[in-house]
């Protein structure tokens, strides 16, 4: 399991008029080969919970344990933690710097002390993850990219880092259709290629198409965690916590409600096309 977490509690301002909990007992493991959606409203936990999982934040009480050791002890080196654990932030683009693409995703592993050759080959490879290309963009300023294409910059500045664990937090946010498609494909990528994904986001289109399992939360505590149909199974349940299901979905289940006898988990609309297919050709064979 490469990260565990046991009753982990994080209050903020503790002792003080502004107390608040913000994460509450929360326990759950994810195994390497995982993609995790994560879910809930706004203020739900899902930022503080994220930022526990490669020790920017440690918890009030309980453990989090990232690769077998425990960030809280003593002997824990949250470097090393965070070159195994990256986590991408909203609008990462904002956090690019350097006058070169180059320069900007080479940051990182030039600071692990690497020497020129693996920088070059880790900037390079993290290109190709990104799908951005090497001799094109290598000498070209980030800021005169497009959007879609300074986020991946961004990333591949954190792949750099060759991390066991990516985390991204909201990574879609603020793009436009085509910056969201680019994005969305190479996690799919990202996640054939054996790296272990966790997935923050709003648009439970999204999760549906990519995660294998959801944890949801909900006032600091996991709601729920299943696997990504079991979660959507349960529409009256997500829609008390304030969220939803795909439009698919939820049109999937209207549809069978109006007597039609179709399979209402479907989450994609690729999924909804061949039911709906084999439900006429049933109908007609009738």
């Amino acid at each position: 399991m490469i990260i565990k977490l046991e009753n982990v509690n994080y209050i903020y301002n503790p002792n003080t008029p502004f107390e608040k909990k913000a994460l509450d007992n929360i326990s759950f493991g994810i195994e390497e080969g995982d993609f995790i959606g994560l879910i809930g409203h706004t203020g739900s936990g899902k930022s503080t919970l994220v930022q526990h999982l490669n020790g920017l934040m440690k918890p009030t009480s309980g453990k989090v344990i990232v690769d077998g050791i425990d960030i809280n002890s003593s002997s824990a080196n949250l470097k090393e933690i965070r070159q195994k654990v990256g986590l991408v932030f909203q609008y990462p683009e904002h956090q690019l710097f350097e006058e070169t693409v180059y320069k900007d995703i080479a940051f990182g592993p030039k600071n692990l002390g690497l020497g020129e050759d693996e920088v070059h080959i880790r900037v390079k490879k993290a290109m190709e993850l990104v799908e951005l290309n090497f001799d094109y963009l290598k000498d070209r300023s980030p800021f005169e990219l497009s959007g879609g294409q300074k986020r991946r910059v961004a990333i591949a500045g954190v792949l750099a880092m060759k991390p066991k664990v990516l985390i991204l937090d909201e990574p879609t946010a603020g793009l436009d259709p085509r910056g969201r498609d680019e994005i969305l494909g190479r996690l799919q990528t990202l996640y054939q290629e054996g790296i272990t994904i966790i997935l923050v986001s709003h648009s439970m289109e999204d999760i549906a198409r990519l995660v294998d399992r959801i944890i949801v939360m909900h006032r600091g505590k996991m709601a729920m965690e299943d696997k990504t149909r079991e979660i959507f199974k349960k529409a009256e349940k997500l829609e008390e916590l304030g969220l939803g299901t795909p439009q698919i979905t939820s049109f999937m289940r209207q549809y069978k409600i109006k007597g039609n006898q179709v399979e209402d988990a479907i989450l994609t609309v690729e999924e909804a096309k061949d039911e709906l297919i084999n439900y006429l050709r049933r109908r007609g064979n009738a």
